[in-house]
């Protein structure tokens, strides 16, 4: 493996990062791109290959210019190791809160927790291909940013036909101190979750994936928590309905931000 360092003269802001990136994603042997554009430079890690990626560096004219290049063994693999640790650790938790708010939700009637849980089994299936994400090409991980999207669209879809079974049909009122209970608990996970994700600064599309869909969940269990007190000082089951169509628009939201991320 090796580490090759670039400055780029015209690198002034993100939008030249996001030029670069677009410009290599499809070039397999790139392992890593570091980008320091206070000072205009860029650090490729790669298997060979530096006779493509050079010349589709000088096809952006940028300014481009390559400064060394040098033979690495173990670049990345401590933080590839780390990000699988903290991957299985947020894996763990949302399948984990999958089964409680699936079980607690169907017992209650909420709506509001149903909801919660399939966006938790999302996550888990996200947390879970963004493992086998972790050291592999730039390509690899935008492809599987793109899966996480479309999975959180499908889910958004079953969702949205349940809500409206539920708003046509005659449902008793769900139990409301179960959703706050319960989404409260849910909110302490996320919050971890969240911390977690965010300590390790990954920039990667795999984890930035991660991040976007745990900042929904935090929101997501704000609202069931408030749809749960509006059960209770309305007697009506539709605040608990209503919170599940805003979960499922939250969650096509964070979904076509995904889709953004693996372009």
């Amino acid at each position: 493996m090796k580490k090759t360092i670039f400055e780029i003269t015209k690198m002034d802001c993100p939008s030249e990062e996001n030029l670069i990136r677009m410009k290599l994603s499809d070039i397999v042997n790139i392992k890593n791109l570091e980008f320091d554009i206070p000072n205009r430079k860029l650090t490729v890690i790669h298997d060979e290959g530096m006779d493509i990626i050079e010349p589709a560096i000088d096809e952006l004219n940028l300014g481009g210019k390559k400064l060394n290049t040098e033979d690495i063994t173990d670049f990345k693999i401590e933080e590839d190791k780390n990000q699988r640790k903290l991957l299985w650790i947020v894996l763990y938790i949302n399948f984990a809160f999958f089964i409680i708010e699936m079980a607690t939700g169907l017992f209650s009637k909420s709506m509001g927790l149903v909801a919660d849980s399939l966006d938790m089994l999302a996550d888990s299936f996200v947390y879970g291909l963004s493992i086998f994400a972790v050291g592999g090409t730039i390509l690899r991980k935008k492809k599987i940013a793109k899966l996480s999207g479309y999975f959180q669209i499908l889910l958004a879809v079953i969702g949205f036909a349940e809500v409206i079974r539920r708003f046509l049909g005659s449902e008793s009122l769900p139990n409301f101190q179960t959703m706050i209970i319960v989404s409260i608990l849910a909110l302490l996970a996320n919050g971890i979750c969240l911390y977690l994700l965010q300590k390790s600064k990954s920039n990667e599309a795999h984890m930035q994936a991660s991040m976007i869909f745990t900042s929904n969940d935090v929101i997501i269990n704000l609202g069931v928590i408030f749809a749960g007190i509006l059960v209770n000082l309305l007697n009506s089951n539709k605040p608990d309905l209503i919170i599940g169509t805003i979960v499922f628009v939250l969650v096509i939201q964070g979904a076509v931000r995904i889709l953004k991320l693996g372009k």
